[in-house]
């Protein structure tokens, strides 16, 4: 395996983990525009609350990805940013925009009118986040990122199938923002978001349906990838187990086993969209080979990955264990008899 194999493999690891984690922030979002009903100021506050401790650092994985890109593939990173460059920096405005009101939203004045302003900017950012980053992942798959780079046809990616990859990402996300939430959540609340879960879990299958439809004439080698190799059917039956198994547990309001289920059924759909483009970066024009830098530059990257890990990763955990274990110290148990 080639360095500029294990450097794909680190990008495809970091895309599943911000699908799993900024993917879930931004469906909090997404589920923060729809609160409704009797306790919909309970709603928000438990979005609040849980992404509250977290969601800067779940940023993490796509500044590895843009890094990555801009080091080990520098042919890639330029074809992708002048060819993606409006919905790019639509994700990066969406992405300022919703961090910027989120902070604001808590922050500032607890008036009605003042948190319904900020609140309806972090809401609409989180809906056009994942829009965008997944039109960004469609127009990738597309194979007409060239003509876009060279000039000739500069809103290629506002095709039907990358609009569709785009309605995807968004329900693939409040999919796994209301399964996180379920858990989270206690009495009736948790059955507001078991629900919603439920419903997002229909809409991830009606896009997903529709970009299969699609990627038969707009991304034929992802098309091929997903239907005719070895793994095509392995990779589909895995899958659908995870969402039957999922959809069960929502039924049976075991939230618990459908947030392991949805971890699940989201790894293998990132894993399925990374394996069926591969070894194509950019497609058709730039393979992992074709765009890598000297490997003078790549090894030395591995090694700082490997180092960068052995500090990331402890890092993590603990923030996650202060953050969202059952009360791991004493000292931040603010209920605990004084």
């Amino acid at each position: 395996m080639t360095p500029a194999d294990l450097l794909g493999g680190v990008i495809l690891a970091a895309a599943v983990l911000y699908a799993l984690l900024g993917g879930a922030d931004f469906g909090a979002g997404i589920w923060d525009l729809l609160a409704g009903g009797p306790r919909k100021k309970e709603q928000r506050a438990l979005i609040e609350e849980a992404i509250g401790p977290i969601w800067e650092a779940n940023h993490v994985w796509l500044i590895l990805i843009v890094v990555l890109l801009f080091t080990a593939f520098p042919p890639a990173f330029a074809a992708i940013t002048i060819a993606l460059f409006v919905p790019l920096m639509l994700l990066l405005v969406g992405i300022v925009l919703r961090g910027a009101a989120f902070t604001f939203r808590t922050y500032d004045a607890p008036e009605d009118r003042v948190q319904a302003r900020w609140g309806l900017v972090f809401s609409g950012s989180s809906v056009v986040a994942p829009l965008t980053l997944g039109v960004i992942v469609g127009a990738l798959a597309s194979g007409n990122l060239g003509a876009a780079a060279r000039g000739e046809a500069p809103f290629a990616w506002a095709a039907p199938f990358p609009l569709a990859v785009g309605a995807f990402a968004a329900a693939l996300f409040a999919y796994v923002a209301a399964a996180y939430l379920a858990v989270e959540a206690g009495g009736a609340l948790r059955e507001d978001f078991r629900r919603r879960a439920i419903g997002a879990g229909v809409a991830v299958f009606l896009t997903a349906a529709l970009s299969a439809a699609l990627s038969w004439r707009e991304a034929p080698l992802v098309f091929a990838g997903l239907t005719r190799r070895g793994w095509s059917i392995p990779l589909h039956l895995a899958t659908g187990a995870a969402a039957i198994t999922a959809f069960a547990a929502l039924y049976r309001g075991q939230v618990r086993l459908a947030r392991a289920a949805a971890v699940a059924q989201v790894t293998l759909i990132v894993l399925g969209w990374g394996a069926s483009q591969y070894p194509y970066l950019v497609v058709p024009d730039h393979t992992l080979a074709s765009a890598s830098a000297p490997r003078a530059t790549q090894v030395p990257v591995l090694w700082a990955l490997a180092a960068g890990a052995a500090l990331l990763f402890p890092a993590l955990y603990l923030l996650f264990r202060v953050f969202k274990g059952e009360r791991p110290f004493a000292i931040l148990d603010r209920d605990r008899p004084r």
